[in-house]
This record gives structure tokens, sequence and C-alpha cells, in this order.
């Protein structure tokens, strides 16, 4: 009986890594460095050796394990191949065949946003839905698609690439992708934080946000100061709440989710995002596909963990 799975989620500057049983408990959880040089050839040695460790300080044999489930950066296809990751330095390649050849185990890998939506489907905040939409609100705006149960990934691994849906015509900035008016701009924790500058220098609206300068105001300062009743700062979270609530309406009415999960950063600010966004997303939203849940995701950092694990396991 395989009874034990590891779950990895490999970040720019730390890989995380879980040891589950196969329901799903974390029996413990440690993190590495992500060594980046040379083009990321060490980060798969470096997870397979720790991995080993973690095996016989466990005492556990290679036969308890189902294998390893990984989550990674970039456009990772269904078959867990790679098709370039720049944070790693990676070209194109096969975790799976990679990893599974250092350590004599099945291994399938996903993009890590698909993986972390994965896991707030098993064991947060989707618990008990197969059809989910996972947004998570940090530096950008990433997202991850699950679909009868199954990570939606498309033909070279980047579906749910949520943050870069088109909402603004007349944007002159770009984006961290090159085009310009996508939805991070605008919903991420910089995107708040740039909406709230914009709206500070083309106001003269008295605002606790003006006590900030205006290169450290944040996405936190803006929703303290909504949930003070600072009318600018309301104003912010309107328009904030306008582009992400019409761009999950229209997501939702192709893809008709039972939940959609919000998280990442900016959802520490908690259920108060609701206000802003559901009445977007309600007035756009397709009437067949409006009783999608909102909620806020459960599982925070660990969800990479949790969703790599589930993989392994599916």
């Amino acid at each position: 009986m395989k009874k034990y799975v590891f779950g990895v989620d490999i970040g720019g500057t730390t890989v995380k890594l879980g040891f589950f049983d196969r329901e799903g408990n974390v029996l413990e959880k440690w993190e590495i460095p992500t060594r980046t040089e040379n083009g990321g050839e060490n980060i798969l040695p470096d997870i397979a050796e720790s991995i080993r460790e973690k095996m016989a300080e466990k005492k556990v044999d290679r036969e308890a394990v189902a294998g390893i489930g990984v989550g990674a950066p970039g456009a990772i296809d269904a078959e867990g191949v790679v098709h370039g990751a720049v944070n790693l330095g990676w070209g194109t390649f096969s975790i799976p065949e990679t990893l599974s050849a250092l350590l004599d185990m099945p291994v399938k890998a996903g993009n890590d946003a698909n993986v972390a939506a994965l896991g707030e489907m098993w064991k947060g905040g989707g618990q008990g839905c197969r059809n989910l939409v996972a947004v998570t609100l940090g530096t950008g705006v990433g997202g991850g698609i699950i679909v009868n149960g199954a990570m939606l990934t498309g033909a070279v691994g980047a579906g749910g690439e949520i943050g870069h849906i088109h909402v603004e015509d007349d944007e002159t900035e770009a984006c961290a992708c090159k085009n310009t008016g996508c939805l991070e701009q605008y919903a991420s924790a910089t995107g708040i934080a740039r909406l709230a500058r914009r709206e500070l220098q083309a106001s003269d609206q008295a605002s606790t946000l003006r006590e900030i300068p205006l290169e450290r105001i944040s996405a936190k300062a803006v929703f303290d100061a909504v949930k003070a009743g600072d009318e600018l700062a309301v104003r912010v979270a309107g328009r904030f709440g306008e582009y992400l609530g019409k761009a999950l309406g229209v997501i939702a009415g192709i893809v008709n989710p039972e939940v959609i999960v919000v998280g990442g950063g900016v959802s520490k600010a908690g259920e108060i995002l609701f206000d802003y966004i559901r009445p977007y997303f309600d007035k756009t939203v397709f009437s067949g596909c409006s009783g999608a849940r909102l909620t806020l995701a459960k599982l925070g950092n660990d969800a990479g963990i949790y969703g790599a694990a589930k993989l392994m396991l599916e």
C-alpha cells in the first residue's frame, strides 16, 4: 500500500516541500533554497536529495511512497513538460522524466498557480467542489482553473492566466507581460497601490492616504483606509472591484465554477473585498453561471504543496 506522497512547490527563492499521507494530512513541511544559477540545473537534484534525506529520517521505504507532485512557475503542459520558466532559468524539458530518474519514483508536474488551485479544491476554500477558479492577488495576479476536478492547462500549459486578461483599452503603461491594460495592473497588490497613487495625484480630496509617501502606498494601506471610511480609498476599492468583478464574471461565464477562491496577500483584507467585487460580478456574469460562490482561500502559502500532493494522487 502506497501510504505517502510528497508535494513540492518551486518558487524563485525557496522550494517548499510537504510530506503527506494519502488522506491529505501534512505530516511535515520544510523549505530549501532555490538555486537558480547555471540555468537552474541544481533545482531538481536538490529536491531529490532533500526528499531522500526526509525518507531516511522518517524510515520510509520507496515502496510506501506513491510519488512526488511538483508545482513550478512557467507554462507546464499536461505531460509535465515545462516550456520555459524565466525565474528559474529553465528552458524546455520534462520535469517528471528528470526528477523521476533522480529518485526512481513516479512524478507529476503542473504550473504552480494551477496546482495551488487544485490544493484549494482539495483541502482549502473550495473543498467539496470539482469546478473552481482560484485567483491569487499578490505582486501580480495569478490564476488556476479546475474543471471536473482536473487542472485546465491548455496546449502548452498557459491556461488560466487570469492576470493577463485585457480589461482597459486606455492604459498607456506596459504590464510585466509587455501588453497594456491587463487585470494585473489594477487588481494585484501593486496594481491597487498604483490606482491609489493615480487617484491621489488627480484629486485634492482629503484622505488619510496622504499621510503616506506616494512610493510607500500599499494595498493594505488602501483597505485599512477603506475600513475607516476614507472616501478616496473607497473610490479606489470601487475601481479595483469593478476591474476584478467584471473579469471574474466573464471567466465564470466560460467555465461555470461552483466557487471562486480569492487568495494572495490582498486577500488578507478579508471579506470586505467582496463588497466591491460582487456587485460588478453580478452585473457581468451570465445568469446561468451566477450561482458561483465567492470565498477566501484557506491554505495560504501551503496551497502549492497540497495541490502538488493531490496531483500525484490523481
